[in-house]
């Protein structure tokens, strides 16, 4: 009796055991399935951003080399020149010929001498529709240097009234709204929360010495930068602190991704505003 007990059991029992590994190695496999489809997704993605980037690279070095070609106009290199804004005016700028791309972080860059008082006024900023503060510079009155970003503030621990020339550098991401701010290769101040979470928005204009009340126009004296500024370049990423050094002390030479510092790339309105030739890192040999 025990045997055939036994016997017509064991059947049922492997067949509950056989149904329930089925189960558990069909969810295995599923989500296996899962996490291939979503790793497939992900390098999708990398490749794509990977090649954007290459892509954005390889046409800054193509546009640098197609400068390299033409000569340069007056200049010994296409970036080896400086704008020069000698007075507090509503009508001498600089225009920056191209616009950016959504950005999800910069890296804004410049060489700058001013010794205006009060405050050196307004080196950098671009509008958009909607929104003319989307990325400003500015130092007037007697504030500190600001940086905003959708029109909102911080304040940056730069001072560049001396009359000399000095490199500085702003990097932004939206995650968390972190910038850093560097003056002549050293890292000089950070923090957060600053437009936290917002793209940079895409089609605007960039003004070099004005603060802008509406797209590209309506400037107010009382802003207007004074004094010089040379290699302006743009990337759409946070530049390493050591490439900010290599820039800043001159061993090397960065050209923007997004916006290059070439002569073609820039504008020069008002009677009194002027492009000159310029090798900066000869004059900064001194004090290097």
């Amino acid at each position: 009796m025990r045997a055939n007990l036994s016997g017509t059991s064991f059947p049922s029992e492997l067949r509950d055991l056989l149904q329930r590994r089925l189960g558990e190695l069909e969810k295995q496999l599923l989500k296996k399935v899962s996490n291939l489809e979503q790793e497939k997704s992900q390098l999708s993605n990398a490749t794509a951003a990977y090649r954007l980037k290459t892509e954005s690279t390889l046409n800054a070095l193509v546009e640098r080399i197609s400068e390299l070609e033409k000569g340069g106009g007056d200049f010994k290199s296409p970036e080896q020149f400086k704008l020069s804004l000698p007075q507090r005016t509503n009508y001498l700028y600089g225009r920056i010929t191209k616009t950016l791309p959504e950005m999800y972080a910069f890296t804004l860059c410049m060489w700058i001498k001013s010794s205006a008082s009060p405050g050196v006024g307004t080196p950098f900023s671009y509008g958009v529709p909607g929104q003319a503060n989307e990325i400003v510079l500015i130092e007037w009155g007697h504030n500190p240097i600001e940086l905003l970003i959708n029109d909102k503030v911080a304040q940056l621990p730069l001072e560049v009234r001396d009359g000399k020339w000095h490199h500085i550098c702003i990097s932004w991401t939206t995650r968390d709204g972190q910038w850093e701010a560097y003056q002549d290769g050293e890292k000089l101040g950070s923090g957060d929360n600053l437009a936290a979470w917002h793209p940079i928005k895409p089609g605007g204009v960039i003004i070099l010495g004005q603060e802008q009340d509406v797209v590209g126009g309506r400037f107010d004296a009382g802003q207007a930068f004074v004094g010089e500024l040379s290699q302006v370049n743009i990337w759409d990423r946070v530049l390493k602190p050591v490439e900010i050094q290599s820039i800043a002390n001159c061993s090397s030479y960065l050209a923007g991704n997004v916006i290059s510092w070439l002569s073609s790339n820039v504008e020069v309105f008002g009677r009194g505003a002027f492009k000159r030739p310029l090798e900066i890192c000869l004059e900064q040999l001194p004090n290097l």
